[in-house]
């Protein structure tokens, strides 16, 4: 019997695993977020704790009392431009939450699923595989190489999983996504300027939470790229969206990043080479279109 413990299982990806696990009667699952459960009204029967990672005696005291096999780390602080402002925040939640699960992985023998990012990357000559070499260009990047780091140090299984762009449609969330914020955009007949010098491998939140459970049943260990297979631009996004919502796509502008003015640079071409996954994992991610039509049936 699997005893999965998730952190962060308010976000988007938290949710995804949450759902994708509890109907699973081989898992035994224990979702834990800061604050309250947003999942409550629509998974009334999802054990959950309230958990900040950023507390050390916290997050030692609900893995020794519920000894999961395996904890998948998905709370982050990932909203890149934050992190420039609040550097001292993202530090404690990307680099010292790590070190605290970490800390209890190793004395209660947990295997830990940490959940990492292409930003670690400068973006000059993606897709990367598992070997290439970091070099991150803002502070995000950098928080979250330093986790990276703690968690090669230690002393427990452990396996890296590295994400590009995710995206899908969470209860009760804050934030939007490409998919959604095209769509509505070009149904209110605005004019929207998207990006086209830079290139990702977008992916699909229920298809990361897939990877991250492939990783615990096959009790993976090393660094594994999970993300779509397509290199898209957002603007090739957008015009993908358009197309599957039959909307206006003379309303997307094509723009180059420097028209923009955000506080933390952006690497250019990142982008996953996700072989590794496919052979060991047997991970196989929808196309960005199925995406599209998945995000469109939930919202």
């Amino acid at each position: 019997m699997k005893k999965v413990l998730i952190t962060g299982s308010n976000g988007l990806l938290g949710q995804k695993l949450t759902e994708l696990l509890l109907p699973r009667t081989s898992v035994e699952i224990l979702a834990t977020s800061r604050g309250e459960n947003k999942l409550a009204e629509i998974l009334p029967s999802l054990p959950f704790r309230s958990m900040d990672v950023t507390d050390k005696a916290q997050v030692e005291k609900v893995v020794s009392e519920f000894r999961p096999t395996h904890i998948i780390h998905t709370a982050a602080m990932t909203n890149v431009d934050q992190c420039e402002s609040d550097r001292e925040g993202a530090l404690k939640l990307n680099r010292d939450a790590v070190q605290y699960l970490v800390d209890a992985c190793e004395k209660y023998n947990v295997h830990l699923i940490h959940v990492s990012t292409d930003f670690i990357f400068d973006g000059e000559n993606g897709p990367y595989d598992e070997e290439a070499a970091a070099n991150p260009v803002n502070f995000y990047g950098e928080t979250k190489l330093m986790a990276e780091e703690i968690v090669k140090k230690a002393r427990c299984k452990w396996a890296i999983l590295r994400t590009v762009l995710v995206f899908g449609v969470a209860h009760d969330y804050g934030r939007t996504n490409i998919v959604l914020w095209v769509r509505d955009s070009l149904q209110a007949g605005k004019v929207i300027k998207v990006v086209n010098d830079q290139f990702r491998t977008p992916t699909l939140a229920e298809d990361l939470a897939m990877g991250c459970w492939l990783a615990v049943e096959h009790d993976a260990e090393g660094i594994f790229n999970i993300s779509g297979k397509e290199m898209l631009t957002p603007y090739d996004m957008a015009m993908q969206v358009a197309e599957y919502f039959a909307l206006n796509k003379s309303l997307i502008d094509k723009a180059d990043a420097s028209t923009f003015t955000q506080p933390a640079k952006r690497p250019p071409r990142t982008g996953f080479d996700i072989s590794k996954a496919e052979k060991q994992l047997g991970y196989q991610p929808h196309s960005f279109m199925e995406g599209i039509r998945m995000v469109a049936e939930q919202a």
